[in-house]
């Protein structure tokens, strides 16, 4: 169909524009924004009925030549539509660095180097640490100095440190995997990692390459190796940590270990307390094992056997364990393998235990650290029941004026009654009725009460008064716990951030991926006018299958809780939930 030639009429000033009768309302108002700067929420094109974002042109049935209103100024006044401060740049103008960085982009892989799956999947969950990121930019060997070799690995071009050094081989593979898109080789880091543990140099008992190994091996000898070389470079911390792994990454258990034999009591033998720092929690998985909470609570509680000073002989020992300290970065550990001796192997525990995407672990915790955190926790979840309330209040505010204007564009067009859905008639009718009725007098002659009833906008109002108080309480709470390390969780909330996950039968054998949950962004709410973080990404990861990166939904995390050899979670990185600010 043809275009048809109209003018639209704005500020004085007259535009010739192109209507095309088979798009809609939203074509025309783009048009028009480019045209006069107005955005097109702004904007009020005057014709019958008004102009919607999916009112069909053709209803509009201009003719040629014809002069058409419109109303509205620009956000902002007219300076709004100002020269860029940079020049604008296309993708195909781009380098790949550039590209790579650019929000949304997908990730760069990791190509499998011969059953190397173990190693890359831990790799692309540990870059899902931001802080990690950032503190190995800074990282510069303590045993090269400044020579020069520390210089060039510091720009990225390797050296002799970068292939003795997990963490300066580390730093320089995660930036050639912030500046390509493409699958990339470890061989780096791969080498440095054979060289400071050789058990994962180890030759397949087949001869054919080197052999499977098992990620949470990877990941420990990979963070313990971290937790030597990373130190803290931004100024000294009031808790006293050195260490980035020990600031972010590791708790503190407070234990009591006490002889479950009885007549070690009536020697009178002390439960022995002590303090353990520790770097992930374990997951056992038994018979009765069907969520993560039960196998932490499991894992907190195991029996030693050991030398008895009062017996003379050894006894067994109950080892009760508590945290005493949450990190902000709590990994978790499904044991799944465990050693068969009649295959000489790593068998795999099949059992299917579901794990939250946010976990509660108040329960896993010290008295002490306990009385903390539940008050900060409650108050979160108070601020979050109060957030969805306003969520909905609008939203019942924006279909209550989508019916209005159906309503006034239905009387406008004289047939109001005609064009309503059945239901919408009998609710029009009996609103008419209860208006009615209220203005009447009852039969002594008494005019009835009306109820005062709270608008959308006073209920939004008093709830936003009551975050804003809420907000304030728990600023409070975290003052009255007095503690400055910003490494730890202060409300006992962890949101899963990323999994590894293993398929196949046994450690020796079988394949590992990784899923890493996108990184959200921090924009303006337009409504509130307070900074908040907009889950755009909420349910986008990234699958990381080697050298193939692929987007999948968060309902892909569910299928992961095992029950059989296919894709099951054998490692879980959580990361604290991100405290409400009055901001």
């Amino acid at each position: 169909m043809a275009t048809i030639p109209i003018i639209i009429k704005h500020g004085g000033k007259r535009y010739d524009v192109e209507l095309d009768p088979t798009s809609t309302g939203e074509t025309l108002k783009y048009q028009l924004f480019s045209l006069t700067g107005v955005e097109p929420d702004r904007q009020k094109v005057l014709v019958k009925g008004g102009l919607k974002d999916d009112t069909p042109l053709s209803s509009l049935k201009a003719k040629p030549g014809q002069t058409i209103m419109m109303m509205g100024t620009p956000s902002g006044g007219q300076d709004a539509l100002s020269k860029p401060k940079e020049a604008v740049k296309f993708l195909e103008d781009m380098t790949e660095a550039e590209v790579a960085q650019q929000a949304g982009a997908t990730p760069a892989g990791l190509q499998n180097l011969g059953n190397t799956c173990y190693l890359n999947s831990t790799l692309q969950t540990l870059r899902g640490i931001p802080e990690l990121q950032e503190e190995l930019l800074k990282y510069k060997p303590s045993g090269l100095g400044g020579s020069n070799l520390a210089g060039l690995s510091s720009l990225g071009l390797g050296g002799l440190d970068s292939s003795r050094d997990i963490a300066a081989s580390l730093r320089d593979l995660f930036k050639q995997m912030s500046q390509t898109q493409e699958g990339i080789p470890p061989m780096m880091f791969l080498n440095a990692l054979r060289t400071a543990y050789p058990q994962f140099a180890q030759q397949d008992r087949n001869g054919h390459g080197y052999a499977q190994q098992d990620a949470e091996e990877a990941w420990s000898q990979i963070v313990n190796q971290l937790r030597n070389k990373l130190t803290i470079t931004d100024g000294a911390e009031s808790s006293g940590h050195s260490s980035f792994v020990d600031k972010y990454l590791a708790g503190q258990f407070s234990s009591i270990t006490e002889c479950d034999d009885p007549a070690a009591k009536e020697l009178g033998e002390e439960p022995n307390k002590s303090s353990d720092v520790f770097l992930k929690l374990d997951c056992h998985i038994g018979k009765d094992t069907n969520h993560l909470q039960d196998g932490i609570m499991a894992g907190l509680q195991e029996q030693i056997e050991k030398h008895s000073p009062t017996l003379d002989r050894n006894a067994l020992y109950t080892k009760r364990s508590r945290i005493a300290r949450l990190p902000q970065y709590l990994t978790v550990h499904f044991v799944r393998f465990f050693w068969k001796r009649e295959t000489q192997k790593k068998a795999k525990i099949m059992r299917k235990v579901t794990f939250p995407a946010e976990l509660d672990v108040v329960e896993f915790c010290t008295d002490q650290l306990r009385e903390q955190l539940v008050p900060v926790r409650d108050k979160v979840r108070e601020i979050r029941k109060d957030e969805v309330d306003i969520e909905r209040s609008r939203k019942r505010q924006r279909l209550a004026l989508d019916r209005e204007e159906q309503q006034k564009k239905n009387e406008a067009e004289g047939g109001a009654s005609e064009s309503l859905e059945p239901m919408q008639k009998k609710t029009t009718v009996e609103e008419t009725k209860d208006k009615k009725s209220e203005k009447k007098s009852d039969k002594d002659g008494d005019t009835e009460m009306e109820e005062d009833f709270k608008t959308d906008a006073q209920y939004e109002e008093e709830k936003n008064a009551a975050i804003k108080a809420a907000k304030l309480e728990l600023q409070e709470l975290l003052k009255q716990n007095g503690s400055s390390d910003s490494g730890t969780n202060k409300s006992g909330l962890y949101e899963l951030r990323g999994v590894i996950t293993h398929q196949g039968a046994s450690a020796d054998s079988g394949h590992y991926t990784a899923y890493v949950k996108q990184q959200p962004r921090k924009v303006d709410d337009a409504q509130t006018g307070s900074k908040r973080r907009e889950e755009e990404n909420s349910n986008k990861w990234w699958w990381f299958n080697d050298d193939k990166v692929t987007e999948v939904e968060a309902e892909k995390i569910e299928t992961l809780s095992g029950g059989g050899e296919s894709h099951s979670a054998l490692i879980l990185l959580y990361r604290a939930i991100e405290l409400p600010t009055l901001d």
